[in-house]
């Protein structure tokens, strides 16, 4: 059985364990502490939510964060639309984990009125622009290395 639930402080030091095993499975480019977790996903202060997946042993299999896009923000979006981040341990994947996460996360964006959601996915990663097409977003622009995919929401 997968729980659900917030992100807190106290999680930072295994979601960082699970940015390190993505790197090391050539699925992230670069590692974060957990100070960089507290800091950008966690205890920032556009986040709308965070939430993790844990196991019955309490192994933190992943998490998704949401947060709205302030002006000037990193990954070009549209000021006020949501931004995600999926991040699932490399042992995690084809269990539902990422399914039950988003669940949870556009619930959050319902809530905040969010008029759209974006993931801003490398050209590069098939696994991650097959999940964010498995939950409804679409291509709806491109970088030199990344693929724009967006969900608008009706609120």
């Amino acid at each position: 059985m997968i729980d659900i639930r917030p992100a807190v402080s106290a999680d930072a030091e295994d979601i960082a364990v699970v940015l390190e095993a993505l790197r090391q499975a050539g699925r992230r480019k670069t590692a974060g502490d957990a100070a960089f977790v507290r800091e950008t996903y966690i205890e920032n202060d556009n986040r709308i939510a965070c939430s993790v997946a844990v196991d019955a042993a309490g192994r933190l299999l992943g998490f998704q964060s949401l947060q709205i896009a302030p002006e000037g923000n990193p990954y070009g979006a549209p000021v006020g639309w949501g931004v995600i981040g999926t991040h699932l341990h490399p042992d995690a994947s084809g269990q539902g984990i990422g399914r039950a996460l988003f669940a949870v996360t556009r619930a959050a964006a319902e809530d905040a009125r969010l008029p759209a959601i974006e993931a801003l996915i490398g050209a590069d990663n098939a696994q991650g622009l097959g999940y964010y097409s498995a939950m409804g977003f679409v291509d709806y622009r491109e970088t030199p290395k990344a693929v724009g995919k967006k969900l608008v929401l009706t609120t």
